[in-house]
């Protein structure tokens, strides 16, 4: 059974930064992504990562400040947030997806199949 583990979220003031990490159990994926969710809102696509050449797509509102890579060897993705906001304030979820990905489909979150348990991250202003 495919399983994703996060780690690495926590408490942070605004304007400092916290790495979130991800690591696959197998290295079966097309790509990778984080996706996030707010009280009280909808999932909301944050980053993603092709495997194959690791084109990178990311929301604008993240642009800049978010920067998500990977580690092949590890089967891990992560995801480094800088200048956090309290608007960041989410439960952050790794997700993995066997299907093709592009620019239209990596912000989809029906074309993931597996889905991490989410780690929190909470941004004090």
């Amino acid at each position: 059974q495919v399983q994703l583990e996060e780690s690495g979220g926590g408490l942070v003031q605004a304007g400092g930064s916290l790495r979130l990490s991800c690591a696959a159990s197998e290295r079966s994926f097309s790509s990778m992504a984080w996706f996030r969710q707010a009280p009280g809102k909808g999932r909301e696509f944050v980053a993603a990562i092709r495997w194959s050449d690791g084109n990178i797509y990311s929301a604008d509102s993240v642009k800049g400040r978010f920067t998500v890579s990977r580690d092949n060897a590890k089967n891990s993705i992560y995801l480094q947030m800088n200048s956090l906001e309290p608007e960041d304030t989410a439960v952050y979820y790794c997700a993995a997806s066997t299907r093709y990905t592009s620019s239209y489909y990596a912000i989809k979150d029906d074309r993931y199949a597996y889905w991490g348990q989410g780690t929190q991250v909470t941004v004090s202003s």
